[in-house]
């Protein structure tokens, strides 16, 4: 009788990742939400400030965290500290906000700056002079001396203002960080 005793190993490339013998069961564990035999992977708390974690398919992670009070539990002075403190040690992440990731296709804008862009009705890709000339023809357009007693002009007005001020100290920025 024959045995084929050949390992998996032979040849190029290997026929199993490195680190595995190749013959064990992967261990998945499953969601704890009663009757899901979907892998659970996503963690939850069982309570608040609690260390002891539930672990849900994301479907039912999302449903679980839907109606979480992250403070529940807590008095208002504490909740007003952890959130300080929270907010203080996150300050860093405030660095890459200027990258606005998720913004314009580059990722060079903030979502204010986009949202900036769309009031003066201009590409992602604008440069400022663009901006400027946009942010004037439209000024002239509804600016209050030329239409005094409008209540929708001095709105359009205060919203192109804001608009490129945002744009405005974006550039600034921009050549400030060289």
């Amino acid at each position: 009788m024959v045995r084929n005793s050949r390992s998996l190993d032979w040849g190029f490339p290997r026929w199993r990742a490195y680190g595995e013998s190749g013959r064990e069961a992967a261990k998945v564990r499953l969601c704890d939400r009663h009757g899901c035999e979907q892998p659970g992977n996503c963690p939850a708390p069982k309570a608040p400030n609690s260390p002891e974690r539930w672990y849900f398919c994301q479907p039912h992670a999302a449903e679980y965290n839907r109606g979480w009070d992250y403070f529940a539990g807590l008095e208002k002075e504490e909740a007003a500290a952890r959130e300080g403190a929270e907010s203080s040690s996150n300050a860093g992440y405030a660095q890459a906000q200027h990258y606005g990731w998720g913004g314009s296709g580059d990722g060079s804008r903030s979502a204010d700056e986009m949202r900036a862009l769309d009031v003066l009705e201009l590409d992602p890709d604008a440069d400022f002079e663009a901006v400027k000339k946009a942010w004037r023809a439209k000024a002239k357009e509804v600016h209050p001396d030329v239409r005094p007693n409008d209540a929708e002009a001095a709105k359009a007005f205060q919203a192109y203002q804001v608009a490129y001020e945002v744009l405005r100290q974006a550039e600034e920025r921009r050549e400030w960080r060289g």
